[in-house]
């Protein structure tokens, strides 16, 4: 039995003992130190169908610890391996990160480098993880000195690590975010400026006023299609979030006008050499003092009221649950 936050049909998220199988074939069991609370987390704690396929269900997409057990046919890590998980059907379709201890598929274990401690690890977590995978799609089409990058979504936990690599980078960073009060703070993690998200959120003509060399959205909807058609030619724009609105209400133009390039991002199903190469970048691009910043720490109770805080887009930057709180 181990100490988790269950989510069911039958009764409110709480705390409670939760039973942990020994692990199967291509699975590792992990010590859990830290999870962190993700939109994903909070859809979870209300059992949306689109993100909980378990009942009951454990929620926690990021897993941060040190293998314990190991299940036959498993050679990638050994026991005592500090290791990071993001995505790979935690908190979906298996018990996630919100427990003391749980079983993971090993395929998409990444052992920490040595200078990532485990509560910075957490912090980054699937946002940050997401964010360094937008980074290297983007970096593939646009260069430092091409112009502004747009980051949307900039105050949730996507955007701000987000800004924070480009910055270091060396790219000019504009920041679109519904909460100004963040302003500075913003520009503490390398925004060069901030714009208000509602320049953006109504949808406006197919092709405008071509401003941003490239961007990383989290937002999609109108405002996703806003950023397409504010694009220079060639330039890219990097897409993993729906924050807004799941639908694209654009056309083909800045595609075929300005030869501009929408890139899908996906941090569930990343493959094991891509989530190495994010972590390997995350562990010498991101300085730990700057998420410090933007990150807070709670107890598995507090992250479940927490959960819907961020979905419904209050809190800013990170969240980290340590598990023994």
């Amino acid at each position: 039995m181990t100490r988790a936050v269950l989510v069911s049909s039958s009764a409110s998220p709480a705390v409670t003992e939760v039973d942990v199988p020994d692990p199967a074939e291509g699975e590792a069991l992990v010590d859990v130190t830290y999870s962190s609370v993700n939109y994903k987390d909070g859809l979870a704690l209300a059992l949306n169908p689109g993100v909980a396929r378990l009942d009951p269900l454990v929620p926690g997409i990021d897993v941060v610890g040190t293998v314990s057990a190991l299940g036959p046919g498993v050679h990638d890590v050994a026991i005592g391996d500090r290791v990071v998980l993001n995505g790979a059907g935690l908190g979906e379709t298996r018990h996630g990160g919100w427990a003391a201890h749980t079983v993971v598929p090993s395929g998409s274990l990444v052992v920490l480098p040595e200078d990532v401690d485990d509560a910075f690890a957490a912090a980054i977590g699937t946002a940050g993880f997401t964010a360094m995978l937008s980074v290297l799609a983007l970096e593939r089409f646009v260069a430092p000195g091409d112009g502004p990058v747009l980051v949307t979504g900039a105050s949730g936990g996507v955007g701000t690590v987000t800004i924070a690599l480009l910055a270091a980078r060396g790219y000019a960073v504009t920041a679109s975010t519904g909460r100004v009060a963040n302003d500075a703070s913003l520009r503490a993690l390398g925004a060069t400026d901030v714009v208000d998200r509602t320049e953006l959120s109504d949808l406006g003509k197919p092709l405008q006023r071509a401003r941003w060399a490239g961007a990383v959205d989290s937002v999609g909807g109108a405002t996703l299609a806003n950023v397409l058609s504010s694009t220079r030619w060639g330039g890219a724009v990097t897409a993993c979030g729906l924050a807004q609105d799941s639908a694209l209400p654009t056309t083909v133009m800045p595609f075929i006008l300005r030869a501009v390039s929408l890139l899908g991002v996906n941090s569930v199903d990343a493959p094991l050499p891509l989530r190495r190469q994010a972590w390997e970048r995350l562990s010498t691009d991101l300085d730990p003092a700057l998420l410090a910043g933007v990150t807070r720490t709670v107890g598995l109770e507090e992250a479940i009221s927490v959960g819907g805080e961020v979905v419904a887009g209050s809190v800013h930057g990170r969240t980290v649950v340590a598990v023994d709180r």
